[in-house]
């Protein structure tokens, strides 16, 4: 009999409500289509019986390969992990993404998995392909670590490929219908550059790219994001760029490029504030005229403190009060990001946050804050003071899935502070009007009652009042008119709380 050449990846749950096509996996697979493998995807998310499809996927299948990043993901992969081995001891598992390039021996000692690709895996994972294929050593292979008569073995890390030289997405893979049915929009999300230049202390960028930013030209941008959205039919992409604005030209040039070529999609970025403050409001109407409808900034902290200790010194507060209002101006939703309880962060430091957030929305009503709890994700500078910190580092790769800002308690946000956070972010999510990625599928009554119950939301945020929140139980019971109107489909979401961690205003 001919040997297989099916290859089957496997993408974990990581958000039930707004998911799409998972672009590592797609990326990877592109090498491997066209050396002549068959790929099957499965994703959880969308796939009903997702376990029971993928025991039957690779059960003629060379290998399964999963990409995964820190987190909740870790569970499913787990589970599917140990269902394969429990069946076929020998058959080979591979683990790539963010969670094992950051602590790829860790995640080899797991005694289900076989091999990690760290990285970029587009070249690594499909000589390791050929090597599993082939029953040979891989040796060779940069980038990857195996076992080896229960031994761990690493090779020479693989030298990172500028963008430009990475093959295109395997978008034909992802089942875009099945997305849609889930969350009431058909979009995607597009790489154009890598990296970022700023070395903030919290973020897991320089650990992998170096921070050394490289981009795709303006006129690849163009063709291959207006032939997408033609060719699935999409109306939205997600442009995942840890920093689109680095190159304000290149912005520009790709601006005028969609508005040529008479694209008809929506996109957002993010970018740094101090970068996104570059742009006039005559650079911001060109953006919004071709399609850009939201920039998603990191603001972290409404305290200088908070700041410096992020080591983001070169963010302005006046600029993004002016950025704000620019977007705006512009006809564009301006977005902020918000980190809490990070290592020094006290009362007063949160206050200040607080602070920051009602004012910029109320003089900017329209803009956006989705706020975090903090988590000292592997690979960040703040995890080599995890010691100093109290923090419990997780010592095997099924430990990390709770590893997470929706389950995390640190050991300064404990207690009563952790549950009053919780509370406050609560609060957030309902004082000002979000706009998610999805289709909103509230009814008009279940809008004007959220509508009313936001004047007292934003009284108690005001003034730090939290306890007995009757607004918040109000809220949870006209999210369940909502949840008739959702789409039902077999996948799990993630718990105890299922709604996003973000919050918007």
């Amino acid at each position: 009999m001919p040997k297989s050449r099916k290859i089957v990846f496997f993408f974990p749950s990581f958000a039930s409500s707004d998911a799409t096509a998972p672009l590592g996996i797609l990326a990877v697979a592109t090498p491997l289509i066209r050396a002549g493998y068959q790929v099957v995807l499965i994703d959880s998310t969308i796939t009903p019986n997702y376990k029971q499809r993928v025991l039957e996927e690779v059960s003629d299948a060379l290998c399964l390969g999963i990409s995964l990043v820190t987190g909740p993901m870790i569970r499913e992969t787990v589970e599917i992990a140990k269902a394969i081995k429990a069946r076929n001891p020998e058959f080979p598992i591979v683990l790539g993404g963010w969670h094992p390039s950051l602590l790829p021996r860790q995640t080899l000692q797991a005694p289900y998995i076989d091999y990690v690709v760290c990285g970029q895996g587009e070249e690594s994972f499909l000589e390791l392909v050929i090597h599993i294929e082939n029953q040979s050593s891989p040796d060779f292979v940069a980038g990857i670590g195996f076992k080896r008569d229960n031994k761990l073995t690493f090779t020479p890390e693989r030298i990172l490929k500028p963008i430009a030289e990475q093959p295109p997405k395997a978008y034909q893979l992802a089942d875009f219908d099945a997305y849609e049915r889930m969350c009431g929009k058909r979009w995607a999300m597009y790489t154009s550059s890598l990296a970022c230049p700023f070395d903030c202390a919290y973020c897991t960028n320089g650990a992998v790219y170096k921070r050394k930013w490289n981009a795709l030209s303006a006129e690849q941008f163009v063709e291959e994001t207006v032939d997408l959205s033609r060719r699935y039919n999409l109306s939205m992409l997600w442009i995942v760029d840890d920093n689109f604005l680095v190159d304000l030209d290149r912005a520009r040039a790709i601006s005028e490029g969609l508005v040529r070529a008479g694209a008809e999609f929506q996109w957002s970025i993010q970018a740094t504030t101090n970068l996104t403050s570059r742009l006039s409001l005559g650079d911001l109407k060109l953006l919004r005229r071709s399609g850009l409808h939201q920039i998603c900034q990191g603001v972290d902290s409404g305290s200088p403190k908070i700041l410096k200790a992020m080591n983001k010194t070169f963010q302005n507060f006046e600029d993004i009060y002016e950025s704000a209002a620019r977007c705006l101006a512009a006809g564009m939703r301006p977005s902020f990001n918000i980190i809490f309880a990070y290592p020094g962060e006290g009362s007063k430091e949160r206050r200040e946050t607080m602070n920051f957030i009602m004012d910029v929305c109320r003089r900017f009503p329209g803009t956006e804050f989705w706020t975090n709890i903090f988590t000292p994700y592997p690979g960040t500078n703040v995890m080599n003071r995890a010691e100093e910190l109290g923090i419990e580092v997780p010592d095997s790769l099924e430990k990390w899935a709770e590893f997470f800002p929706r389950y995390t308690k640190l050991p300064w946000l404990n207690g009563k502070d952790h549950e009053e956070l919780q509370i406050m972010r609560d609060y957030l999510r309902i004082a000002f009007d979000r706009i998610p990625i999805g289709v909103d599928r509230r009814t008009r009554i279940t809008r004007l009652a959220q509508k009313c119950i936001s004047f007292p939301a934003r009284f108690r945020l005001d003034h730090g009042l939290y306890r007995l929140p009757a607004e918040l139980w109000l809220n949870d019971k006209l999210k369940e008119r909502t949840a008739g109107f959702k789409p039902v489909v077999d996948a799990r979401r993630l718990e105890p709380n299922p709604e996003p961690a973000e919050v918007a205003c």
